[in-house]
């Protein structure tokens, strides 16, 4: 947004401003670091002071980060420590969400619940670049621009914080703190049943069991991490998922989720209206990503996948390398419309599976 760019970018000789790649880098990655710290910081405070509140306390944090960004005036620097500080809210909040569920949802809709979760997280990175687009047509050369993008968090961020406080602790969570009577009744309330359900009855011993075996382990969580490695099987099966999670985030997916509106500069549609394109695909496939994974299995989906998303790339860099002008992409409109159909086959694959 040219107000954001004037504002925050480096000038040249002839007046004009732009983001140096390492300046647009650290904006750009100074969240995800954020995000890393956040995660690892949450788990520990909410066993302190409880899921509900966390959630509150980070939406908090969050809040924070927007607020030294929006108050940003020349120094990209301050957007930079920002994106930090919203990283830490964003990073734990991704922990403690889908920790809240399944530790209150019945078993037999926890799954769909974690897809839900994925369903409005493409929902919201939509909603992000329609706002995007929003702005900049009405708002385009006032600092507004970028502002109210930022601003419009604020409604997300209380939406959460405060409504968490509404509803009842988890029952595991209120149960290792000896509140046994409180986490029946959640769990009463969540299933729908009676205190003598066999479904309750069953529930509150599998939470009982775990807490007594956290409660005998002795050495603190280093220990208990140790001592879990040395289990069958369950290094290969930690370091499985966290391969798995690493090499979603490495596909290349965020790569035209925070860079599409510079890539496609040489169509002579709006890079923004691009933007929403590509995230429009993003939430409307994944409605197809929740059929496939039921119906054809996770390992069949994601080899599948695998395979689309390379052919994919393998077009959308030949293309990118032989075919556009790199110097001035806009002289080569045909070769851009071809990376944006492979930049949406690609999408479609990627939201789809993985």
């Amino acid at each position: 947004m040219p107000d954001f760019v004037n504002r925050f970018g480096s000038g040249d000789a002839n007046g004009d401003f732009s983001f140096t790649t390492t300046r647009s880098g650290l904006i750009v990655g100074l969240l995800s670091i954020g995000t890393l710290l956040g995660a690892l910081i949450a788990a520990p405070v909410a066993d302190k002071i409880g899921r509900r509140f966390s959630i509150s306390f980070w939406c908090l944090i969050c809040a924070v980060g927007f607020i030294i960004q929006i108050s940003s005036s020349t120094s990209w620097v301050q957007i930079m420590i920002g994106r930090l500080v919203a990283g830490f809210g964003v990073g734990a909040l991704s922990l403690l969400v889908p920790m809240y569920q399944a530790e209150t949802a019945p078993p037999w809709i926890r799954g769909a619940l974690v897809c839900t979760y994925q369903l409005f997280i493409t929902l919201g990175i939509f909603l992000a670049a329609c706002f995007n687009y929003g702005v900049y047509e009405g708002l385009r050369y006032s600092p507004a621009s970028w502002r109210t993008v930022l601003g419009i968090g604020f409604l997300y961020l209380f939406i959460l914080g405060v409504g968490i406080l509404f509803f009842a602790e988890t029952p595991r969570y209120a149960y290792g703190q000896g509140r046994h009577e409180e986490a029946k009744k959640t769990l009463c309330s969540v299933y729908g049943a009676p205190p003598n359900h066999y479904s309750i009855v069953v529930q509150m011993e599998e939470i009982e069991a775990k807490v007594v075996a956290e409660s005998k382990v002795k050495g603190g969580p280093i220990s208990e991490i140790v001592s879990m490695f040395r289990a069958p099987r369950v290094a290969y099966r930690v370091a499985l998922g966290m391969s798995l999670q690493m090499f979603q985030q490495l596909t290349g997916a965020n790569y035209f989720f925070y860079y599409g509106t510079t890539i496609f500069q040489s169509v002579a549609i709006s890079s923004f209206v691009t933007q929403m394109i590509l995230n429009g695909i993003n939430f409307g496939v994944t409605f197809i990503g929740l059929y496939l994974v039921e119906h054809y299995g996770r390992r069949k989906s994601l080899i599948a996948g695998s395979i689309w998303m390379v052919i994919c790339f393998l077009v959308f860099a030949s293309v990118g390398h032989f075919s556009l002008d790199n110097n001035d992409p806009q002289n080569t409109p045909t070769a851009g419309v071809v990376l944006i159909v492979f930049a949406c086959l690609f999408i479609l694959g990627y939201a789809t599976t993985w």
